[in-house]
């Protein structure tokens, strides 16, 4: 019998192979990305990340369990001083200060994206939560994976460290993790509630592959 977050891989198996062909994914492992594309991700990705960890802190309460409320206390941690003291790194790189850093103005695409999660987490169940956050991490270590094949990929002088982070070890069970809670909340539901749970995670999936897209072209605003 195959399992919830089987069925969500084949419903939205379209969406993220797109998504691995986009060109800026593509030019992460081939270094072709334009840098200044990426210097406009990190900056998104940054502020995407603020509110990221408030998720996490939402579904800290949420949990039903003390282990599984510490484990998303501990993904907040980890988002707020791991995966944002990379992002400060590679600003230094840049040239790009922590003060401009953090008073970077959210383009279109951030703000619809974690609006939507942020209004899941406060609306819906641990379940919807969840579902609506794991297109990120489990999206983000099938293409860390992916690029790890790539020869040169993770050396690369931009984007090796990116690489490395993302189809790490240790990246790989926080998003194995986040799968296996995904699944553990389905269990016993109504179709009806796998069906929301499947949205959340399809609309989501979606974003991320429109958040690839606006930091490519570097937009804003579409109008």
């Amino acid at each position: 019998m195959s399992t919830f977050t089987e069925r969500l891989w084949k419903h939205v198996a379209p969406i993220w192979e797109k998504t691995h062909q986009h060109p800026f994914v593509t030019g992460l492992g081939d270094g072709t990305l334009p840098v200044e594309s990426f210097a406009f991700y990190m900056k998104q990705d940054y502020v995407y990340l603020i509110d990221y960890a408030k998720i996490f802190a939402i579904a800290s309460t949420k949990a039903h369990d003390l282990e599984t409320s510490a484990k998303f206390a501990g993904l907040q941690e980890a988002t707020l001083n791991g995966e944002m003291a990379l992002h400060r790194q590679y600003a230094e790189r840049f040239g790009i200060s922590r003060e401009e850093l953090e008073a970077t103005e959210p383009s279109f695409v951030m703000i619809a994206y974690t609006s939507y999660m942020l209004k899941v987490a406060h609306q819906g169940s641990l379940a919807e939560l969840v579902s609506a956050v794991l297109p990120c991490m489990w999206g983000y270590w099938e293409i860390g994976k992916k690029l790890a094949k790539v020869e040169g990929a993770m050396n690369h002088e931009w984007y090796g460290e990116w690489v490395r982070t993302y189809s790490s070890e240790e990246f790989g069970e926080l998003a194995a993790w986040l799968i296996g809670l995904m699944d553990q909340l389905a269990e016993g539901k109504s179709e009806q509630e796998l069906a929301r749970l499947e949205e959340h995670f399809l609309t989501t999936s979606k974003m991320e592959y429109l958040f690839w897209d606006m930091a490519y072209r570097k937009e804003m605003w579409p109008c």
